[in-house]
């Protein structure tokens, strides 16, 4: 009886063991007198459809098969359902890692198509015509006399690659360092000077001439950084090449770094003679640098072969606004890539044309009308406050708007088509609690330029509170050309918005408020909502 019960031969069917979750209860099970079998312990919890282990496995083999019988008995579901609490916050809360917010830019959009649906049909109620004609005429119109303009405006900007090989290989007097910079910065003057006025000659509709004037813009920082760059490169090129005989040349170093006046005038004469003794290990080196100053940083590239047109061509086309030998490139375009991004320039234009049509054109020309009519100094406070409250709502909608079809698509689209890799055109400017901090994230590409070319180039000779001063009062001098352009008015709003920025930014970062990131944060957001509708209204109506 035993041999058939507990020998080879069994044949009774039992049901499989299942380990307890908590082993003390094995134990209490023994100390009770309980029969606990034997096989409990060493097979664990199972499906019933898991392979059995054979006894003289692997280690390795065994250890899987335990983690996984286990992690199958931690599955199982109880009769009533546990909810695991654990120490965490929320996903909003400042000490969360959380960052992945892109629902909340596909709402934006989602909101943006139920505007656009409401104005069709509140348009077909009123009109029987899903949109109004008269936006759409001011936009069609001047579109060949753009076309043809901005082309020549293009072209001329290649005289900078005739001006740079000239520089380089004239006479001696027209070298960069002499007459080369007064030509260049002359021919560029004057080349602004034309195509800023050329809209007002012809007598452009506002949209064109915000177009050509922004380009304009563009394409002047580009040849400027480009201009000043080569220029730098072929004084660089002159000084490796006298030192093939040094007997009289200078052994300043290649690269000079700001440094404090009083370290300058600490140090000793000294250090000119021992300097000196060190000449040949110098030159050595002063030529290393210079011959790195020549060539690019992906080194493929040295000076002079970048001075060719089809070089230039492709730095029209990067979408950036400082010059390089070289660019990181992607594999090639992606087409489909390109495709949406084209799409959707075209798309934010129909929507920035939609806004302006249906929610800021009518409220500024109902103002307008109002303001001539009054004639109390308060009526026509009360008509400007009216008027900025109206327009907050469509003017942020405007400003994320210009943000997302300049710096992701328009910007994109460029870079897909030229393969070039970085597409760090912005950071998230949204967070800034100051303006300084703003004007870095906000426009990556105009930084780097107003830093490099503006501030850099300032900090040579100034100090670093007048190379910043500097720097702003540039920056103030094309937001108000802009909005001249927009308004056809020059009325020093933008200008002075803009330089109010630095007592800001010195407020904010006073002991008084420093720290406070969503005091800072919501000030700065309640000021960019509030100063686009102020300065609007100011421009059209005053």
């Amino acid at each position: 009886m035993q041999n058939g019960t507990h020998g080879d031969g069994d044949n009774l069917l039992r049901p499989r063991p299942v380990r307890p979750v908590n082993s003390r209860i094995l134990k209490t099970q023994s100390d009770e007198g309980l029969h606990v079998p034997s096989d409990a312990i060493a097979s664990g919890a199972s499906s019933g459809r898991s392979t059995p282990v054979p006894s003289d496995a692997p280690p390795s083999v065994q250890s899987i098969s335990s983690a996984r019988k286990q992690a199958r008995a931690q599955a199982k579901h109880r009769n009533f359902h546990r909810i695991n609490y654990t120490p965490r916050v929320s996903h909003f809360d400042p000490q969360s890692d959380y960052r992945d917010f892109r629902g909340f830019f596909i709402l934006f959009w989602i909101g943006l198509f139920i505007m656009v649906l409401t104005t069709f049909l509140r348009n077909i109620k009123d009109t029987g015509y899903p949109l109004r004609a008269s936006m759409w005429k001011i936009l069609s119109k001047n579109v060949v006399q753009l076309g043809f303009s901005d082309g020549a405006m293009v072209l001329s900007t290649g005289l900078s690659v005739r001006l740079q090989k000239m520089y380089r290989n004239g006479p001696e007097y027209l070298r960069w360092r002499r007459a080369g910079i007064v030509a260049q910065s002359l021919y560029q003057v004057l080349w602004l000077a034309l195509w800023v006025n050329w809209p007002f000659m012809l007598q452009w509709t506002w949209t064109a001439q915000v177009f050509l004037t922004l380009h304009t813009l563009t394409l002047f920082m580009k040849m400027h950084s480009y201009a000043f760059y080569n220029g730098f490169l072929s004084e660089t090129e002159r000084r490796l090449r006298s030192l093939d005989k040094p007997e009289n040349v200078s052994m300043a170093a290649a690269v000079r770094y700001p440094s404090s006046p009083m370290r300058e005038k600490g140090m000793k004469s000294e250090d000119f003679f021992e300097e000196k003794t060190e000449r040949r290990d110098e030159l050595d080196q002063l030529r290393g640098d210079l011959a790195t100053e020549l060539t690019s940083m992906l080194g493929q590239v040295t000076y002079p072969q970048n001075l060719t047109w089809s070089n230039y061509c492709d730095f029209i086309f990067c979408p950036t606004l400082c010059y390089e030998l070289e660019y990181p490139r992607t594999g090639g375009i992606r087409w489909l890539e390109l495709f949406w991004k084209a799409l959707a320039v075209f798309g934010c234009i129909f929507l920035l044309t939609l806004l302006s049509e249906e929610f800021i054109v009518p409220v500024l020309a109902d103002s307008a009308m109002r303001l001539q009519q009054a004639q109390a100094l308060s009526d026509k406070g009360l008509i400007l406050a009216e008027t900025t409250s109206f327009l907050l709502f469509p003017f942020m909608v405007v400003f994320l708007l210009v943000f997302l079809v300049i710096f992701e698509y328009l910007l994109g689209a460029f870079a897909e088509i030229s393969c070039f890799a970085d597409r760090h055109f912005y950071s998230d400017w949204w967070n800034s609690s100051d303006w300084l901090e703003f004007s870095r994230e906000w426009n990556i590409p105009v930084h780097h330029f107003l830093r490099r070319h503006v501030y850099f180039a300032s900090r040579t000779y100034m100090s670093n509170s007048v190379a910043m001063l500097i720097t702003f009062l540039v920056s103030a001098f094309g937001h108000e050309l802009i909005m001249g352009c927009i308004t056809k008015k020059l009325r020093g709003y933008g200008f002075v918005a803009m330089m109010l920025q630095l007592p800001i930014v010195a407020l904010q970062r006073s002991k008084l408020v420093r720290g406070r990131w969503v005091f800072n944060n919501a000030c700065f957001w309640a000021s960019m909502i509030l100063g686009l509708s102020v300065m609007c209204s100011l421009y059209c109506l005053v």
